[in-house]
């Protein structure tokens, strides 16, 4: 363990925020529409990043107009499905608004974390994220009673142990992929990347629960994948400039920096992934 406990403490309440806040909002929301609404992280995820200490990140201005394409997408997809579900409400949109931005300071955190203390490993993170995390829960679950119905429910119906163990395996390798993806690429990247699973998880929705698509979502989802390829295309390649250098000394400095970026490449290769 290479980080405070602190630092742990922080990232636990801000993802029990973050948990709390999107499982609530589903008795104000359809699952359809809270998984759009949890879509457009990415673009909190990017704000919030200019303003956590150890990153203060700048993003360039092609990657905003992408997020702004995708929020734009998710909007409308929204309202379209506001106008063929009933079960949606203002309470709902309060409640998924706060998780977003419990979920734009925890992917900033984490980015943190990585970046001021490279020795943390992805393992170090999850573990004391998660055994911080259970004093935070357990007086709630107490005073609300839901721990006890939860236990009587599991004894009434021993398979929910089997599948609560298949839930675990499950989450952990996604949050062992995505903390890896947040070490590597940043916070923002992953956020697009788990937009795109998040768009796969609503069209099994739809096909499975067979809801009407309108015009509207078939536009939302098309302004998504415009967002999404926008993010993907690389428009800041710039060709190799032609002219030969002046002198000597120019050429000796530009040996000297494709060396150091070298090293730099070989270092980030022996660091450990997980």
């Amino acid at each position: 363990m290479v980080n405070p406990w602190k630092t742990y403490w922080k990232l636990s309440a801000v993802l029990m925020g973050s948990h709390g806040l999107t499982k609530g909002s589903l008795a104000f929301l359809n699952y359809p529409a809270q998984i759009m609404f949890k879509s457009t992280k990415v673009l909190p995820v990017m704000v919030m990043g200019a303003f956590i200490p150890g990153l203060r990140r700048k993003y360039p201005f092609h990657e905003y107009i992408s997020a702004l394409l995708l929020v734009i997408g998710l909007i409308l997809f929204t309202l379209a499905d506001a106008q063929t579900s009933p079960n949606f409400s203002i309470i709902g949109v309060l409640m998924i608004s706060g998780a977003l931005i419990m979920d734009s300071l925890m992917g900033n955190l984490q980015e943190a974390i990585f970046t001021m203390n490279p020795d943390t490993t992805q393992i170090e993170v999850l573990f004391c994220s998660t055994v911080v995390g259970l004093p935070f829960l357990l007086p709630p679950m107490i005073l609300t009673g839901e721990l006890f119905k939860a236990w009587k429910s599991c004894a009434q119906h021993p398979y929910v142990y089997g599948v609560l163990v298949f839930e675990a395996m499950a989450t952990f390798i996604g949050q062992i992929s995505v903390l890896s993806l947040i070490a590597i690429f940043g916070a923002a990247t992953t956020a697009m990347i788990t937009t795109a699973r998040k768009a796969v998880t609503l069209l099994l929705s739809y096909m499975i629960f067979t809801k009407p698509l309108t015009e509207q979502h078939g536009s939302g989802l098309l302004l998504i994948a415009m967002g999404i390829i926008l993010k993907m295309v690389p428009i800041d390649y710039k060709p190799p400039s032609r002219s030969a250098p002046r002198n000597g000394k120019s050429h000796f400095k530009e040996e000297k920096s494709q060396a150091d970026s070298r090293k730099g490449e070989g270092d980030e290769e022996k660091r450990p992934l997980v």
